[in-house]
Order: structure tokens, then sequence, then C-alpha cells
């Protein structure tokens, strides 16, 4: 997982005020953004999937128009093999998995459930 700019900083565009939305602001720095990122992944109960942040001039999120969230495949080349729409309506597991499938060559396996 790559970790973008925040969707929902207390001081940014599109705040949300909910009991369980983590109260962060938008990071100034890597720093910030490095700790605002371990906030979300907590709360998320995300912690024990491996995670990078995006650098403060957003050439991932840029790179893959992956604002407000993405799901792509890089291949083993470092080839985009498969980008599914922005999210949130666009956030699709299921097509990430079968994506994966097929680019191990594993097209007609089943998942066996989620």
């Amino acid at each position: 997982m790559v970790y973008i700019r925040e969707a929902h900083a207390v001081d940014g565009d599109w705040p949300l005020d909910r009991p369980d939305q983590p109260d962060v602001k938008e990071p100034k720095s890597l720093a910030e953004r490095q700790a605002v990122a371990e906030t979300c992944l907590g709360k998320l109960e995300l912690e024990n999937l491996p995670a990078v942040v995006d650098e403060m001039d957003n050439a991932v999120n840029k790179a893959y128009s992956a604002w407000p969230d993405r799901l792509v495949l890089v291949d083993g080349k470092g080839k985009l093999a498969w980008r599914g729409a922005k999210g949130p309506k666009g956030f699709k597991p299921d097509e990430l998995e079968a994506a994966i499938r097929r680019e191990l060559g594993l097209a007609g396996a089943t998942s066996g459930g989620h």
C-alpha cells in the first residue's frame, strides 16, 4: 500500500465529522505525513499491511491517479499490469484479486472465499 495525501484532514477540503474518524491535520512535512499514515493504518486496522508513504511532491499519487484511493497492480518488471477505477466506488478488491491471479497464471484457480 502507498499512503498518499490525507483525504479527510480536519483542515482539508473534505473533513469528516464522525466519532470514529481520526482527528488529523493536513501534513506539512514528510515526517508529519508518516505519522498520519500510521494513525490511519492503525484506525483502519491495517497495521500488518506493508505500506510506504508518498513523498510530499505527491509523485505516486500523480503517476497512478490515486486520489482519493485506487487499487493498482504492478508486475514484476515494474510495469502497470492493472488499474481499478477511482475509489471509493471503484474500490473493488475482487477485481484486483482476479488481476493478480491472471498475472500469476492462476486465472482458473478459485480463491477459496473471502
